[in-house]
């Protein structure tokens, strides 16, 4: 996944100067040279783990999301980008800190519904054409602050459609504004119910979902 703290950075100013700025949507119609995944994604869930060297069980979040090309391309790539962000301003990556155990354990889970349920450290990036190439992968996240009561899960590489805006700050060496490259992404709004003393029991009630350019 193409993330760092530039991409986090960017991705922050653009969040607090959006009164600033006048942010491209997606296309109403794609051009013929443009795609986008059929997506359908699971609720949300939490699942503890005790790892070796842990004294308690670890927390962790997670969807499924499970995509098809249904475009006229025989096949396309996809190299996910996913983030959870919280209102506390947390930012946090899905899968940098999650250990081979948690998604083995959300694979067992969830044998039944989706036998070849993949992880994102997957090898062929490809996605075929068709239902009968559909693929289900694992998105999982560390959990986040207990305080939060709204989270947004921003999933890229769904998308080739892209769309570049100027920084509303940074210049380059000729004085000229940044260029942003923003692409096509699924963003998914959900408020934590549940008290933060009694996390076991927190819940995700999803809020809305939209396609932003991000």
């Amino acid at each position: 996944m193409k993330t760092g703290i530039f991409a986090i950075t960017t991705g922050l100013c653009l969040w607090a100067c959006a009164s600033v700025l006048s942010y491209p949507g997606p296309a109403v119609v794609q051009p013929a040279d443009q795609w986008t995944f059929q997506v359908k994604y699971s609720q949300p869930e939490q699942i503890l783990l005790r790892l070796p060297g842990k004294d308690k069980p670890q927390r962790f979040w997670y969807i499924i999301l499970t995509v098809t090309n249904t475009s006229p391309l025989d096949d396309v790539e996809f190299y996910p980008a996913c983030q959870l962000i919280t209102d506390t301003f947390e930012v946090i990556n899905a899968d940098k800190k999650v250990p081979k155990a948690v998604f083995d354990m959300v694979a067992r889970k969830h044998q039944g519904s989706y036998p070849f349920l993949e992880s994102l450290d997957f090898v062929e990036h490809r996605v075929f054409s068709g239902e009968d190439n559909t693929r289900d992968f694992a998105i999982i996240w560390p959990d986040f602050d207990p305080k939060t009561r709204q989270v947004s899960l921003f999933i890229g590489g769904l998308s080739n459609e892209t769309a570049v805006i100027d920084h509303p700050k940074l210049k380059d060496q000729q004085g000229n504004p940044q260029k942003v490259y923003l692409q096509k992404t699924l963003k998914l709004n959900y408020s934590v119910a549940g008290d933060e003393k009694l996390r076991d029991a927190a819940v995700m009630k999803e809020i809305e979902t939209t396609w932003v350019m991000r």
